[in-house]
């Protein structure tokens, strides 16, 4: 049985993740978009615009341009927003690339994806110099943002004095090439579109309630789906503040949140665990939390009872996948609900659970994978006909009106939590 979300659809508009994200800031144009967790160093929306226009001209002018793709390799700060959309509004491709990858793993995500250049930080420069020569970039393929010698510097990229190329993307073209396993074997890029990326923000901004007033902590990676829809995007979208932090560490998690007046913050489950029972949490005000959600993978019910308990704030999860960039089915902010599930389908879903072995649909308390068709589901893995094939499904398997594409499966052997 296809069962659609209670949530009504929502209007996906024929537009570019730029194009959607950015334009009248109005009188939040010099409040502040990304703050510096550490050291409370500040972009505002306005300087943020013209960040990315500037480094969407700088590249222009070392020839990237529609479908080149450009890898990120560097941890959260302000400024990887601005060179993920700086590259988007270059007409170019980003391939987020996770922050702890060794020099091999990197070297085949460069080569697979086709990366023309390489942006990373000097405490990852050995590792990235390594990984582009085994994929046999230059080391002039390489921009280092906080500067090393010589490199090219982001600083450097700023000072252009060139005009930001034609916007010539549209809806339907790749924005971005995350690498993911999927549900079994060695990353893979999944393309997902403009319209892939605009729709999961407007499907999910019907179930949780971010507003200009809001700050986000970014604690997950923005390389990882979840980081960079959920918390950079979704930030840039309700004009909220978000709070970065480059890595974990948890007195200063709790000091970030404590001194910047935090409300919203995205967690996976470990860290759930800290929160409900490490001695030092009772050490911080944490009374300005309002809502923690967890992703990435199943949180115990009991687990995000005592969090919630123990900080006096309302505690979520959802499901998701990379695949689906990334969120399928969560729990609103306004309507409690037993932390044992993954909430709601969201507005333009459909799903059914089928029998990974007969292609039976299954029946209500059986195991099976999940299906999901939606505007939010993925074009296909990059130069991996076969896996796209066994991961989406035929269009007439699902009905619904709101996706030209097939429709992924993702194991659910779990009934709760998200994964990618």
């Amino acid at each position: 049985m296809v069962i659609r979300s209670p949530y009504p659809d929502v209007e996906i508009p024929d537009a570019s993740l730029h194009d959607f994200l950015f334009g009248d800031f109005g009188d939040r144009a010099d409040a502040p978009a990304f703050v510096d967790g550490s050291s409370g160093a500040t972009i505002t929306f306005a300087e943020l615009d013209g960040m990315v226009l500037r480094i969407a001209a700088a590249l222009a002018e070392r020839g990237v341009g529609a479908g080149d793709v450009v890898a990120l390799f560097a941890p959260n700060t302000p400024y990887y927003a601005a060179v993920f959309h700086g590259v988007l509004r270059a007409n170019a491709v980003v391939t987020s690339v996770n922050s702890l990858y060794t020099p091999g793993e990197l070297a085949h995500q460069l080569a697979d994806s086709g990366a023309k250049l390489l942006f990373t930080i000097s405490p990852f420069l050995d590792r990235a110099v390594a990984g582009a020569a085994e994929a046999g970039l230059p080391s002039d393929a390489v921009i280092v943002l906080d500067g090393a010698e010589g490199f090219t510097s982001l600083r450097d990229l700023l000072a252009t004095t060139a005009a930001p190329p034609a916007a010539t993307v549209g809806a339907g073209d790749t924005a971005v090439l995350p690498y993911s396993s999927g549900t079994t074997g060695r990353a893979k890029g999944v393309i997902l579109t403009h319209r892939n990326l605009v729709a999961n923000l407007l499907q999910i901004g019907e179930m949780s309630h971010v507003t200009e007033q809001t700050k986000i902590l970014a604690v997950l990676p923005f390389f990882h789906i979840y980081g960079m829809t959920v918390m950079m995007n979704q930030g840039l979208q309700r004009r909220a503040t978000v709070v970065t932090m480059p890595r974990f560490d948890l007195p200063e998690f709790l000091r970030i949140i404590s001194e910047h007046r935090i409300q919203r913050i995205y967690i996976a489950p470990p860290l759930a665990v800290a929160l409900a029972k490490h001695p030092v949490v009772d050490q911080y005000d944490l009374s300005c939390i309002d809502v923690i959600f967890s992703g990435a993978a199943p949180l115990d019910a009991e687990l995000g009872q005592a969090v919630a308990k123990r900080l006096g704030c309302t505690v979520l999860q959802g499901y998701g996948m990379t695949e689906l960039s990334p969120v399928s089915h969560c729990m609103p902010d306004d309507q409690p609900m037993d932390l044992n599930t993954s909430g709601f389908a969201i507005p333009n879903i459909e799903s059914k659970l089928v029998d990974p072995e007969s292609g039976r649909e299954v029946g209500v308390g059986e195991r099976g994978e999940l299906w999901v068709r939606g505007p939010n589901v993925m074009a296909g893995y990059l130069n991996n006909p076969e896996a796209t094939a066994i991961t989406l499904a035929p269009t007439a398997s699902c009905t619904p009106a709101t996706s030209r594409r097939s429709t992924p499966t993702a194991s659910s052997r779990s009934s709760t939590g998200s994964r990618s």
